[in-house]
């Protein structure tokens, strides 16, 4: 199979410019490029690695008393 040429290019182009008009093509190529994004993720298994991290706690930092107190005052 031949890759496609500057004529095939340009009709798909141009199909693609009637389909969805030229407002919404922004709006098109980035639901693709998440698409493309989260496939690649879950082939190489990083999908797991988000859902984990996600499941832990996160970890709070307390203030003492007196900090709070000096944060009060101020």
């Amino acid at each position: 199979m031949r890759p496609p040429g500057p004529w095939e290019i340009g009709l798909i182009v141009l199909v693609i410019l009637i389909v969805f008009g030229v407002g919404k093509l922004p709006q098109v190529g980035s639901a693709l490029g998440k698409g493309m994004r989260a496939f690649r993720r879950g082939q190489s298994g990083e999908e797991k690695d988000e859902e984990e991290e996600e499941a832990k706690p996160k970890k709070t930092v307390r203030k003492s008393a007196s900090t709070r107190k000096s944060a009060s005052k101020s």
